[in-house]
């Protein structure tokens, strides 16, 4: 992959809505060339977030209190909580270079980060007429450890990707993720018994470039 440094913001717990109120202003600066091209890490509280593409089949029961909030995204339901890294990916595309083109790139960073923690992994080509694989899986359980939905607007990408490190799991039973009933969600803790954000979060800095 050709260089592609980035900007890093890291936070910690940042409430979902609040977090997209400020994604859309580094968005706007990005487009017009007020900040260079921006990886924001952080996490959130508990939050199902629905892409345009979810069904409402695939939606959790009320009763579990989880909020679901729809998004701009692509990609279909995910959850976010504790213990998952997100990585919001503020990027100007290059000249003949699509949003799906990106998303590649960052697939393949992302197996790269994951193999620095210990955990062997793999993006995959999704199959005429299936469901998108847009994501990271690990190569020896076949589970889906990283989930991905991202857009562009005006030349510049937003949303981005969730890491799986060391939360709760169970709230990925409560709805169908990625629009996948029987996918199995691990993280990095379920596949090697180790791990911790911050060193998955070197990592996936690293991986992607990124500097503060």
């Amino acid at each position: 992959m050709d260089a592609r440094p980035l900007t890093l913001i890291h936070d910690e717990l940042v409430d979902y809505e609040k977090a997209m109120a400020t994604m859309d202003e580094l968005i706007a600066d990005r487009q017009e060339d007020r900040r260079p091209d921006t990886l924001w890490l952080l996490s959130h509280p508990k939050v199902f977030t629905v892409g345009r593409r979810t069904l409402t089949e695939h939606l959790p029961d009320p009763s579990h209190g989880i909020p679901v909030v729809t998004t701009t995204r692509g990609g279909q339901l995910t959850y976010h909580g504790p213990g998952q890294l997100v990585g919001y990916l503020i990027v100007k595309l290059r000249t003949g270079e699509g949003v799906v083109d990106y998303i590649r790139e960052v697939e393949l960073r992302l197996v790269e980060a994951l193999a620095a923690v210990g955990v062997d992994a793999e993006r995959r080509d999704t199959p005429p007429g299936s469901e998108l694989l847009t994501g990271v899986w690990t190569r020896a359980t076949g589970r889906k450890i990283v989930s991905i939905g991202m857009r562009a607007s005006k030349g510049v990408t937003s949303h981005g990707f969730a890491i799986n490190v060391d939360g709760d799991l169970t709230p990925w039973d409560l709805a169908v993720p990625c629009g996948m009933p029987d996918v199995d969600m691990t993280s990095v803790s379920r596949e090697t018994h180790t791990g911790d954000m911050a060193t998955v979060a070197a990592a996936v800095a690293a991986a992607f470039e990124a500097r503060a």
